[in-house]
């Protein structure tokens, strides 16, 4: 079981075995509590390794149940993954070309090229000459995909409500306090 799984089990943030041990030897072990953080310190990359492997299984894990969840309860037709990744990105950034939206999803141009004329011929989104270079193709979404996003949000926003509601008040608590560092994680890996 790693750092992670233990303090999730435990409900707290427990110190890592390392500094528990250098804090424990204290006095005239200080010596030997030493050469323990030291361990603790060259181990360190290993142990956030497996953290973040374990972090991104479980977040892949809540993504698909929450969409599996939100399908199963959803009243019209669900649009494909990638469909609905690059209309929340089109609405989050409305007059985003497509050589930013496959930039972003981390997509080849022809497939967001595709999914843009799936996405227009369904009537969720708009594709238009851009202002500054009329052969770049700028994209918005329209007002059905709106309605349609909220509509969604809602339904996924009201189960997961539904499903944190049945967890324990310390597991709530921890997922709300995991929130703040979740999103510096993102930051900093967008450093990289």
């Amino acid at each position: 079981m790693n750092d992670i799984t233990e303090r999730a089990r435990a409900g707290g943030a427990a110190a890592p075995a390392g500094e528990v041990a250098a804090g424990a030897a204290g006095g005239a072990g200080a010596a030997a509590g030493g050469v323990v953080a030291d361990a603790d310190a060259r181990d360190r990359p290993g142990r956030a390794a497996g953290a973040a492997a374990e972090l991104f299984t479980a977040i892949s894990v809540i993504r698909r149940t929450a969409r599996r969840a939100a399908r199963q309860a959803w009243t019209q037709e669900p649009l494909p993954p990638a469909q609905s990744e690059l209309l929340r990105l089109t609405a989050a950034r409305p007059g985003i070309t497509v050589a930013d939206a496959a930039q972003e999803l981390r997509l080849a141009p022809n497939t967001v090229s595709t999914l843009v004329g799936r996405l227009t011929d369904a009537g969720l989104l708009s594709r238009e000459r851009g202002a500054q270079d009329a052969r770049t193709a700028v994209l918005a979404v329209t007002d059905k995909a709106r309605r349609r996003l909220a509509e969604f949000r809602d339904l996924r926003a009201e189960l997961a409500g539904q499903a944190l509601a049945r967890l324990t008040q310390q597991d709530q608590q921890a997922l709300a306090a995991a929130a703040p560092a979740l999103l510096r994680l993102a930051g900093q890996m967008e450093r990289t």
